[in-house]
């Protein structure tokens, strides 16, 4: 008879064993040079209350055919085969099939080396020789079951690392807003995009120089995943420094394109970008934009939608583009509203129609006469509503309210 060594796995209750495989037989694959010893099994699989089916092969060089077709719920694995001895044939089985379980079969003097596979990664061994039916077929569903566990265990772990990460990537992409004095009210947002796992590259700042002026920021790298957030959060940070550092306007914008090609992780990845500067009770502020949308001024109860001159998005053409620098009128109590494209590329209707640049200005002017913070999160509030049969909005959304000339 075949005994198991693990005594753990008598603890699975049967009641939940036997829904395990809804019906379906579980697939082994016996790797066994010895005919006799693979009658034996073959007999024990007969007896056994577990129906599963069975495949004989007779070396790893077979195995390894085999696994490359199909990978099977469990592997019995005899070690001393013409091609694999000892703790080799765990490794070579564990290389073709890291998801398979693995009970291996030894002899009667070696459960050492049994309990060797075991620390190795088997999920169990099996003495030849001590074989009963009932026996053999609890080993290979616990085996299979232990297999289960563990992997469901590292795909856990491996989801809190990514929360972890990704956390330490929001932190870089929603920074405090560095400002000096007062007279400047701004109201920042960030919201992910109902279709990712991980954080996308939308990213914003704002930062009050030593001489007072007021610069804000939103960009957009293309693309979603740790790579893309992670530029983003080198972008933000480069930014911040130029604007600390003196450096504005198209030579700020220059220097950020060098670290994009620098940083990127495939050429096609690019950014786009909006950047003002404004002095506190001016009526003006500078603008450049590479790539990136319009933006919205709020004057009173209007609200505009303004595009001024740009330059191609960032990693496009580089080191060949120019960004203008625009004036922006800015009236007394107006405001300036920043915003990446996340916003109005929403569905409003389970078709193709989006919101788009008309659909968000017409949300922004019936939320005119609301205060900053209830105007900006009613805004991405009422864009969220309209796309909730399609899921939500499925892109990052940033968005950046500013006003530096209150009357």
């Amino acid at each position: 008879m075949v005994t198991s060594r693990t005594g753990a796995a008598r603890l699975v209750p049967t009641a939940r064993i036997e829904g395990e495989w809804d019906g379906r037989e579980p697939s082994v694959l016996l790797i066994e040079d010895d005919p006799g010893d693979a009658l034996l099994v073959e007999e024990l699989v007969t007896d056994s209350a577990l129906k599963m089916s069975l495949r004989w092969v007779r070396s790893m060089t077979e195995a390894a055919e085999v696994l490359a077709a199909e990978v099977p719920d469990c592997v019995l694995l005899d070690l001393h085969l013409p091609d694999a001895q000892g703790l080799e044939a765990l490794s070579m089985v564990q290389a073709h099939a890291d998801q398979v379980a693995v009970v291996v079969l030894t002899g009667l003097a070696e459960e050492q080396t049994g309990l060797a596979a075991v620390a190795a990664g088997a999920q169990d061994y099996l003495v030849k020789g001590r074989v009963e039916p009932e026996l053999f077929g609890r080993a290979v569903r616990y085996a299979i079951q232990r297999k289960q566990a563990e992997q469901s265990a590292v795909a856990l772990q491996a989801s809190q690392m990514q929360a972890r990460e990704n956390a330490r990537l929001e932190r870089g992409l929603l920074p405090r807003p560095l400002l000096r004095a007062g007279g400047v009210q701004v109201v920042a947002r960030y919201r992910p995009g109902r279709a990712q796992a991980l954080l996308g590259g939308d990213f914003y700042d704002i930062v009050q120089s030593a001489d007072g002026a007021v610069h804000a920021l939103v960009g957009d790298v293309s693309g979603h995943g740790p790579d893309e957030a992670a530029l983003g959060v080198a972008l933000r940070i480069a930014w911040r420094t130029l604007v600390l550092s003196g450096v504005t306007g198209a030579e700020q914008v220059a220097r950020l394109e060098e670290l994009l090609v620098a940083e990127r992780a495939r050429d096609e990845v690019f950014a786009t970008l909006v950047s003002l500067a404004a002095v506190p009770g001016s009526h003006s502020a500078s603008v450049v934009r590479a790539g990136h949308p319009g933006l919205l001024r709020r004057t009173g109860t209007q609200v505009d939608w303004v595009e001024v001159p740009g330059g191609p998005a960032l990693g496009m053409i580089p080191g060949v583009a120019g960004w203008p620098t625009a004036e922006l009128p800015v009236p007394p109590g107006a405001s300036v509203v920043l915003f990446t494209d996340g916003l109005f590329e929403g569905h409003v209707s389970r078709g193709t129609e989006r919101l788009g640049e008309d659909g968000l200005l017409a949300l922004a002017r019936e939320s005119a006469t609301l205060p900053a913070e209830d105007f900006v999160d009613t805004l991405i509030d009422r864009a969220e509503g309209l796309a909730e049969e399609r899921g939500g909005l499925a892109d990052d959304v940033a968005v950046v309210h500013v006003s530096w000339n209150q009357k």
